[in-house]
């Protein structure tokens, strides 16, 4: 039976990609990543801790991703769960207020760190498994692109606003010339530190519309659907067996792990790199963090309606292929050299290619990510879609360590932190032979012969 097309309710869904966006741009990316550099003290152990961290993260949300799509599918809720990772999100974000320099709290924050992760991760699978019952399946890759699209203008403009006012330079001065707002102090990195608690309430404000607009449809489950872990895990169970022999479908899953583990890879370390390689200040990164979440939001929009026209795959290989150009120049660029080529003292080069590289880098991962969604969704049983969202997050997150741990250990045997990001090229090169064998449409009447 076709969705029902409600704009309310798609605009409330839409928000809290909106709510959620600056954890990944704030957090992840352009404002805290490079502040724990400095915590740390040593860009190149910073980046070998921030790897450990992440991929502590990672293989928490794997191992508990498909078990709670289960049981949320089998009682037949996701709001609750929403909820409550909304606030370990909340929690999670805040709790980096007491991030202060020196590296007797690295560990804290790799903890806190950690929380608003698995929070953020954990929200996002219960509200893409909504994602179906949103409109009719030709509309799915559009709602999915503009929803991208219009969380990375949230990421612009919380990204904005905390350079205007809050994040300060080596001046102690933001991006405007300001003094940190509120009377935050410099000297103790309060501007930037703040972006935890700036993070953690733009999260609880803009999820109003998302809680007031999006309700769950009745039909989701029978009446008598209770929480059952034992009956979930059945039914885990028989879907994890059902995909063997569905070429299409293992191929997808496994080809959409390599690459997005590789695409979160240059997420989380494109900061550091900024930072460690071209001597980056907090405010230069994050213009190059406003520059990628720009085109972003415009390539996830127009991503969305190449999806509608051609279907995910293709725009999944072409983002694919110009991800492993910017790996390719990543390794290939620092300060004084382009791929051993000297270059004049103070060229200004590898600043201008770095740039182009954070507008591709934002550009095709925003794409990317929302065809990948729409793909899942040509995959998704419509019975259980929290289930196989949170086979796609176990996915996601199975080698959620590998791209961390890779680059954490190839930094540390090679010293370098450009031949650290090195992995990453062959993360997507094995993705898109993966996605070889994924058929186009999916396959739907393998998912349906598996539903109970």
């Amino acid at each position: 039976m076709a969705a029902a097309f409600d704009k309310r309710r798609i605009w409330g869904w839409y928000f809290f990609d909106w709510a959620s966006q600056p954890f990944l741009t704030l957090m992840l990316s352009f404002i805290f990543a490079p502040y724990f550099a400095t915590v740390v003290g040593d860009a190149v152990h910073a980046q070998e801790l921030w790897g450990a961290g992440l991929a502590v993260s990672g293989i928490t949300i794997a191992v508990l991703a498909p078990i709670l799509g289960a049981v949320a599918d089998t009682a037949g809720r996701r709001m609750p769960w929403i909820v409550f990772f909304s606030a370990l999100y909340v929690l999670g974000s805040a709790s980096l207020w007491y991030a202060v320099p020196g590296a007797d709290s690295v560990l804290f924050i790799l903890i806190a760190f950690g929380i608003g992760m698995i929070g953020m991760e954990f929200a996002t699978i219960f509200t893409n498994a909504l994602l179906p019952g949103l409109a009719p399946s030709t509309e799915t890759g559009r709602i999915s692109g503009s929803g991208f699209a219009f969380g990375y203008w949230g990421g612009v403009l919380s990204l904005a606003v905390m350079l205007v006012f809050f994040a300060e330079n080596e001046s102690g001065r933001t991006l405007a010339g300001l003094a940190p707002a509120f009377g935050l102090d410099p000297a103790m990195r309060e501007g930037t530190r703040f972006v935890g608690p700036f993070t953690a309430l733009w999260y609880v404000v803009f999820m109003v519309p998302f809680f007031l607009w999006v309700k769950e449809p009745r039909t989701i489950a029978p009446a008598t659907a209770r929480l059952s872990l034992r009956a979930a895990l059945l039914d885990l169970w028989q879907s994890l067996r059902g995909i063997l022999g569905r070429r299409s479908l293992m191929a997808w899953l496994g080809g959409s792990m390599f690459y997005r583990d590789a695409l979160n890879g240059m997420y989380a370390f494109g900061g550091i790199y900024a930072a460690g390689i071209l001597d980056w200040s907090v405010t230069q990164i994050g213009t190059f963090g406003v520059v990628g979440a720009v085109t972003a939001a415009v390539a996830s929009w127009l991503g969305g309606r190449a999806d509608r026209r051609w279907g995910p795959k293709p725009v999944i290989v072409t983002c694919c292929l110009l991800l492993i150009g910017v790996g390719i120049l990543l390794v290939g660029m620092n300060r004084h050299s382009l791929f051993g080529v000297a270059l004049p003292p103070g060229s200004p080069l590898p600043d201008v290619i770095f740039y182009i590289c954070g507008a591709m880098i934002g550009g095709a991962g925003g794409a990317l990510q929302s065809a990948s969604r729409t793909m899942m969704v040509r995959h998704t049983d419509p019975a259980r879609p929290t289930e196989a969202f949170g086979l796609y997050a176990l996915s996601g997150k199975a080698t959620a360590f590998l791209a961390p741990a890779l680059i954490g250990v190839v930094t540390f045997a090679t010293g370098s932190q450009q031949w650290g990001v090195s992995p990453l090229i062959g993360l997507f090169l094995v993705g898109l032979v993966l996605l070889v064998w994924v058929k186009p449409d999916g396959d739907p009447r393998a998912w349906s012969s598996s539903s109970p």
